[in-house]
């Protein structure tokens, strides 16, 4: 089956092809512009080098958060768009957490994606890989950092991934040679781990009705009405 996998939830916009267990095209790309404007014309160009219709894509996978809030607005809406626009595509949501520690599938232990959300909090999901699968053993969370790092347990190694990785190495685990970092080539989001990832979930996969982001935190606009609301009951 071709899996279309589309990450627009970090810095950088990443598309890429699979069938099976070969990676037919990828590119990721760390730019300035939004992803509204890099996206689509990559996965054309996808397509177009691939000789490939949407209709030979069985399923598409996108990074379905933690994350930018407009990237993943983004990233879902162009999902959708596709799966509309061809009835028979399906899609399916991977979290933003999950396919990263597919970036470290060859490590053999525990796995920390962690991503930046706010001044000492972090979205984080703590992960198990044997080198050839990885399943959650921890939530995907949004959480204080020294909430979850000071007491990790990591007698065994643990590999950190993501945009936090680096500084969350240095901050608690500078002198740990257990804690290791993932090169920077794989710290960051890549759509050919989401497509990994999104093998684990195909029987997930469905119509782009079903298909949603998860924040794992209030938007801007939700903590605004909830202000306002809360303003409200305060005068009553």
């Amino acid at each position: 089956m071709h899996i279309l996998g589309i990450d627009t939830s970090g810095k950088t916009a990443s598309v890429a092809v699979t069938d099976d267990d070969k990676l037919l095209w990828e590119k990721t790309v760390y730019t300035k512009l939004t992803h509204s404007q890099v996206i689509l014309p990559m996965v054309s160009e996808a397509l177009k080098e691939l000789e490939l219709d949407y209709s030979d894509i069985g399923c598409a996978a996108i990074a379905k958060g933690p994350g930018s809030y407009t990237g993943l607005r983004i990233g879902c809406a162009a999902v959708k768009g596709m799966c509309m626009g061809q009835e028979s595509l399906k899609c399916v949501g991977i979290s933003t957490l999950e396919a990263l520690s597919f970036n470290c599938l060859p490590f053999i232990g525990r796995i920390a994606a962690v991503m930046f959300a706010r001044q000492g909090i972090c979205y984080a999901g703590l992960y198990e890989s044997d080198g050839r699968d990885i399943k959650n053993v921890r939530p995907d969370e949004v959480i204080k950092e020294d909430e979850l790092f000071p007491s990790l347990y990591v007698e065994k190694g643990l590999m950190l991934v993501g945009d936090h990785a680096a500084a969350i190495k240095q901050k608690y685990f500078a002198d740990d040679d257990r804690v290791l970092t993932a090169p920077i080539n794989r710290r960051l989001q890549q759509a050919s781990s989401l497509c990994l990832a999104a093998c684990a979930h195909l029987d997930e996969a469905a119509s782009a009705e079903a298909l949603n982001v998860s924040y794992l935190q209030a938007t801007k606009a939700q903590k605004d009405k909830a202000h306002s609301e809360n303003g409200k009951e305060d005068t009553k």
